[in-house]
């Protein structure tokens, strides 16, 4: 056999042996951080985009393995944890499903209320991007006998569900009372134009704190008006007694007051 040939097959081997090695220590370390996470647990998380208030089904959940380590409570890793429940808040493809944002469906909104789905179109409109338990106004424009009109058809109005992906805001589902739904319908089909406000959340409390400053402010000028009229009465209670005053001196002396007479004249 030739010496190149004998150095060649040495070679060869001597690195299939490191390759060995190297692959042994290799899969060592894995299984020791394996270990060290404590094994993988298989938890739900979405499949796809998923609505707030949308019952979860099936198609819409899948599961990945998560280290034991980074496995909490609340994390769904049973299926019967998500039957018959929806999301209080959008889930997008991937996010993790935990219990906190589950409810059951039948304890989400008033059972005697209906949704009413409202789109973005030519003549809906939003004025902002809204979001779940928003509250909003809606402005109704249409004309009467040639007469265009524009009004408040409804105001603070539920909003039950927001109808978005990562990129486009589509729509919202509004509750309503069942006697509410058709006529918001109606003004959906025929009105000639929509335009949906979101309310100004906190504007109440605002103007009852300015009531309250007001309150103590008039309660202030209250207190400080008795106090001046107090002080004017002394200074009137004064003056009436000056002329008593005098006419004492005027007897101490034995000078008589002055009289008038019937003519206005003044006698001595």
């Amino acid at each position: 056999m030739l010496e190149s040939k004998r150095r060649a097959i040495i070679f060869i081997s001597i690195s299939l042996i490191l390759a060995a090695i190297a692959g042994f220590m290799f899969l060592q370390k894995v299984n020791e951080l394996n270990a060290n996470l404590g094994g993988t647990t298989k938890v739900f998380v979405a499949k796809s985009d998923i609505n707030s208030r949308t019952i979860i089904t099936p198609e819409m959940v899948e599961t990945i393995d998560l280290p034991n380590k980074f496995v909490t409570d609340t994390h769904v890793t049973d299926p019967r944890e998500i039957t018959n429940k929806v999301a209080i808040v959008p889930l997008f493809e991937g996010d993790m499903i935990t219990t906190n944002l589950l409810k059951p469906f039948s304890e989400v909104g008033d059972p005697n209320h209906r949704l009413v789905a409202l789109f973005a179109n030519e003549r809906v409109s939003f004025d902002q991007e809204l979001e779940d338990l928003d509250r909003v106004d809606i402005i109704v424009s249409q004309q009467f006998d040639g007469q265009p009109k524009t009004e408040i058809y409804m105001t603070d109005v539920h909003v039950f569900r927001v109808d978005k992906t990562k990129s486009e805001f589509r729509g919202v589902a509004l509750e309503v009372s069942k006697e509410d739904a058709p006529k918001l319908i109606h003004m959906q089909n025929y009105a000639d134009s929509i335009r949906v406000l979101k309310a100004n959340v906190g504007q109440e409390d605002k103007a009852e704190e300015v009531s309250g400053e007001t309150v103590e402010k008039q309660a202030e000028t209250k207190n400080e008006q008795p106090a001046q009229q107090q002080g004017e009465t002394s200074e009137q209670a004064n003056t009436e007694k000056k002329p008593a005053t005098e006419n004492k001196a005027d007897k101490e002396t034995g000078k008589e007051a002055p009289q008038k007479s019937e003519n206005g004249k003044t006698e001595e």
